[in-house]
């Protein structure tokens, strides 16, 4: 059985989420289609704008066979960290090949690349973000082809065979008259309150975006004490000093162009304060176990077919919510807590509650 991996946020899901299912079985010629997905917080470090239950039932009905959670030690980090826990993943839930999506679409140059021996750390230490630091060793890339980068080079060894197809619009292109528009574009116009039905099947009626916990970053920061910041996830080279020092401006966006830079893409910046607000301690990460079990959220009968056959191989299934790890646990609870944040009461108790209950199966 040929069984494929995919990697994905479904930020929300669209139109050009079912050309990429849809392209990656034509490709690939799978049997199984697994998606990792990132939960209720995503790469840039921002919350997804609906829950990753809404996502994960969205995706199973739209093609994909199976659904695991992305955790959010690595949803939440830079790509070269998300790439290696999303394969992670894949890895331990059989794949045999990945597809994912590309704005080039040359494989044959991204494996040479991944190949490089090349330090991105030396690279940043002239005060360069990540993404520059690329430039400077790579040349000219997009965002999804510096994942692809570093999915190559997680996969390095594995046997696991990638597939690239081409990508159908910018990250962060705002057209939203296409069909297949950017999922940036269609946060913007729910943001807007915009129509974008015919860019997206995902019916969003209570988004979440970062913003809407700028109230309480500004509290957590101005009232800790400063001399313990250090300690905390992402707060390195004395960055917490730069937060502080603009924290009290009013307005979010105001905030973050304050703080972005150079060598702090507003990515970073958001990531950092996502850490601080889940108090996600440097420690807490150093003493992480290997990721050793697959936390499922939703699948249909041919996915549920397939973790029967993993759990007789003897790899961890976490179907209920106690089978997770304990450290692992702790923080998805945590961060289920952060996102209902910003939510009336009914709506947070409804996520704290779905977190402890059993997948969506379809």
């Amino acid at each position: 059985m040929k069984i494929t991996g995919i990697i994905a946020e479904y930020n929300p899901f669209h139109n050009g989420h079912i050309h990429h299912i849809n392209k990656t079985k034509e490709i690939t010629g799978c049997d199984l289609l697994i998606c990792t997905m990132s939960g209720h917080f995503v790469q840039r470090g921002e919350p997804a704008i609906t829950t990753k239950w809404e996502r994960a039932k969205t995706a199973v009905e739209n093609g994909v066979d199976l659904v695991l959670e992305l955790p959010f030690v690595y949803a939440a980090q830079s790509a070269a960290y998300f790439a290696k826990g999303a394969v992670d993943v894949l890895k331990l839930a059989g794949v045999d090949s990945i597809c994912f999506g590309s704005e080039s679409n040359n494989l044959e140059i991204l494996e040479q690349l991944a190949e490089l021996d090349v330090n991105l750390s030396d690279a940043m230490k002239g005060g360069l973000s990540p993404v520059q630091a690329y430039e400077i060793l790579y040349g000219s890339l997009n965002a999804n082809d510096i994942l692809a980068l570093n999915y190559i080079r997680a996969l390095q060894g594995s046997g696991i065979r990638p597939y690239s197809i081409q990508r159908t619009n910018h990250y962060h292109e705002l057209d939203t008259s296409k069909q297949i528009a950017s999922a940036t574009a269609i946060r913007y116009a729910i943001k807007n309150q915009l129509d974008i039905k015919h860019a997206t099947c995902m019916e969003i009626t209570d988004p979440i975006f970062l913003e809407d916990y700028y109230r309480y970053f500004q509290t957590v920061l101005l009232t800790m004490d400063s001399s313990a910041l250090p300690s905390y996830f992402m707060m390195d080279e004395g960055i917490e000093n730069l937060l502080i020092k603009h924290a009290r401006l009013p307005e979010f966006e105001d905030f973050i162009s304050a703080v972005t830079s150079r060598r702090y893409t507003r990515s970073k910046i958001q990531r950092t304060m996502l850490h601080l607000m889940m108090q996600t301690k440097k420690a807490d990460i150093d003493n992480l176990p290997p990721l050793n079990y697959l936390r499922v959220l939703a699948c249909n009968e041919k996915g549920r077919a397939h973790l029967k056959a993993l759990k007789e191989q003897g790899v961890l299934i976490a179907s209920k919510f106690t089978q997770i790890p304990e450290a692992y646990r702790t923080i998805e609870y945590k961060s289920s807590v952060l996102y209902g944040y910003p939510c009336s009461d009914e709506k947070r108790q409804q996520i704290l509650e779905r977190e402890l209950k059993a997948p969506v199966i379809l």
